[in-house]
């Protein structure tokens, strides 16, 4: 047991240093072909710390802390099969995996700049290279890689989002696979990387390059270090995994070799099962900024030395300037005057994550939209104390399940939000996708394991809002005829023509009443009978609806046609029917006729299916 505490608290003691040397080499040792620029210091901070519990690939889950040795790699001695250094081997299918999905987004994403080392790091890191490699020869697991299940008890609560088709689990999330994305990350980011025609995160063709195209989001140049290090806290918001990822990157860079699938060295220490490293440590709520030099470590929060008395040896805060009184000894009952009046250290506030007894629903009891627009309302909650007290500052996380293409501004399915002054946390606005159907937005306390707030939504079909009659001149006819030119309108919706927009189409007796005509014009059923009524239109492509051929009828008069959309949208067009020009009217074609050889109405886009018109 000793050697493995001693082993920890090296790498406690080393863990800054090693990251604060990888971000210093990380401009002097860039891939081949790229170029390093930083970003302005205020937002290269900004960038390096995250909010806790924030959206991330891995729902934030454990991660592989164990450290790459201070020394440069050594190479391998002789061609395969030759020894190098064990933490340096990469396995053959992995390494092959990272160069391709390296490749892939090369093209995809030009600017991105990204190296596979990077890919490396983060493989190490979060499943120590899928196990050694241990993969068949498609690049999948042979067995899965789950992480621990996310239920509030001691990670994040993530309540299930893919029904457990991913991860097994129905109850809660994990993070699944050799890249560990939770299963809501993979339904928006999962590829297909070894062209199966599938997106399986067990497989490491697949889950590299999604976790290529995952850091290359938001426009990120992995050449700039305020990018790479925002790109590395969106995989898992922890300033130490920033950190070890770091070192692991630099490592690679300085060299690598392949060895046989199965074979890779495992890592050993994980972040969920260190113990806390003694002496004062950042509070989780403020993570310390990696520093771009190789600080001292009570520069970096890990270390505070005692005071010292001059002497060069580390005293004990008590020395009075050589009165002989060592301050902490009393030296058989001698006491400082004054010491009993010196005030105590305040205590610590309370962490805001810990004062939260309960989140309530402060916002709509539902969301809806219309397909491709924005909700107008969000999803409002409210931190409460045991005794209804707002909590101001504690971190809410907003996200989002279900089946429609609903996000947040920005894209996203997940985002963290911080309570107001009166405990009050308000999502980002949300825009419906072309998607249609039910989705719920679920609020959580970071951190906690508290029953979730969740909020329904639905998405609903776009609706014509207008109208519009194109026939160039208005309809006229002789009694006892047919109609020249069929009635041809257009559906749109916010002034943009509306593909999909049912509509029915009646012959009515009057403006202000609805009831179907029972004389003048008429269409034609599949079997040739009149019919003044027809259901189940659509308009095509083009918003466009193009009715059946209408026939006169044998009485002269104007007639209403009216046109309504599902929505309310309506149209009316006024017929007019001539009396014959000479001699009685053409009898085959009145209502009391019964024509033969009639195919059934075609509108180019009229009832839906096939279907014929119903009266």
């Amino acid at each position: 047991m000793a050697p493995v505490i001693g082993k920890r608290l090296r790498k406690a003691t080393v863990t800054t240093a090693v990251a604060a040397a990888a971000v210093a080499a990380l401009a002097a040792s860039q891939a081949p072909g790229v170029a390093t620029t930083d970003k302005a210091q205020g937002e290269q901070a900004a960038d390096t710390t995250p909010p806790p519990g924030g959206d991330s690939a891995t729902g934030n889950s454990p991660y592989y802390t164990d450290l790459p040795p201070l020394r440069s790699p050594v190479p391998p001695v002789s061609k395969p099969g030759g020894k190098g250094d064990p933490e340096a081997g990469l396995p053959a299918t992995v390494l092959d995996a990272y160069k391709k999905a390296e490749a892939a987004v090369r093209t995809a994403k030009p600017g991105c700049n990204l190296p596979w080392q990077l890919l490396a790091a983060i493989g190490k890191v979060e499943s120590g290279q899928a196990r050694g490699g241990r993969v068949d020869a498609d690049g999948t697991t042979f067995t899965p890689i789950l992480g621990p299940v996310l239920n509030g008890n001691g990670f994040a609560k993530i309540t299930d989002t893919d029904g457990g088709a991913f991860d097994g689990d129905t109850t809660h999330d994990r993070a699944v696979g050799p890249m560990q994305f939770i299963p809501s990350t993979w339904a928006t980011s999962g590829q297909d990387g070894n062209g199966d025609g599938k997106k399986d995160p067990n497989n490491i063709y697949d889950a590299a390059l999604a976790a290529a195209h995952y850091l290359c989001g938001n426009d990120r140049d992995l050449a700039v270090t305020g990018d790479l290090h925002a790109a590395i806290l969106s995989y898992n918001r922890s300033t130490e995994y920033l950190n070890t990822v770091l070192s692991w990157l630099e490592f690679y860079r300085k060299g690598t070799h392949q060895i046989p699938d199965g074979t890779g060295k495992l890592p050993v220490d994980r972040s969920d099962e260190e113990p806390r490293r003694p002496g004062p440590t950042t509070p989780p709520s403020t993570p310390p900024v990696l520093s771009p030099d190789p600080a001292p470590l009570e520069r970096q929060g890990h270390y505070t030395p005692p005071p010292s008395d001059g002497s060069g040896k580390p005293g004990n805060g008590g020395n009075n300037g050589g009165n002989g009184n060592n301050g902490g000894n009393n030296g058989g009952g001698s006491h400082k005057p004054g010491d009993d009046d010196k005030p105590s250290k305040p205590q610590p506030k309370p962490d805001p994550q810990d004062q939260v007894a309960r989140l309530e629903n402060a916002g709509p009891p539902a969301l809806t939209a219309t397909a491709g627009e924005a909700f107008e309302r969000r999803a409002v909650v409210r931190a409460e104390t045991g005794s209804g007290r707002g909590v101001p500052k504690a971190k809410i996380r907003f996200t989002i399940s279900g089946k429609t293409d609903t996000r947040f501004e920005g894209g996203r399915r997940s985002v963290t939000v911080t309570t107001t002054g009166d405990g009050v946390a308000t999502s980002p606005k949300l825009t419906a996708g072309e998607t249609t159907g039910t989705f719920t937005v679920r609020a959580l306390v970071v951190s906690r394991s508290l029953d979730q707030v969740e909020v329904p939504g639905t998405v609903t079909a776009r609706k014509a809002d207008k109208l519009t009659l194109l026939n160039e001149e208005p309809p006229v006819c002789e009694a006892g005829k047919a109609f020249a030119d069929r009635v041809a309108v257009a559906a749109t919706y916010k002034k943009k023509p509306l593909a999909g927009a049912a509509a029915t189409a009646t012959l009515v007796k009057a403006a202000d009443n609805p009831a179907v005509n029972d004389k003048g014009p008429y269409f034609k059923d599949a079997a040739g009978k009149p019919v003044r009524a027809l259901k189940g239109l659509t308009t095509d492509a083009r918003g466009t609806l193009l009715l059946p051929k209408l026939y006169a009828g044998d009485a002269a008069g104007t007639y209403l046609l009216r046109v309504v959309t599902d929505g309310g949208a309506t149209l009316v067009v006024e017929l007019k029917v001539t009396a014959p020009a000479t001699g009685e009217p053409d009898q085959s074609q009145s209502p009391s006729a019964t024509p033969s050889g009639s195919a059934s109405p075609s509108t180019g886009s009229s009832p839906s299916a096939g279907s014929s018109p119903s009266a």
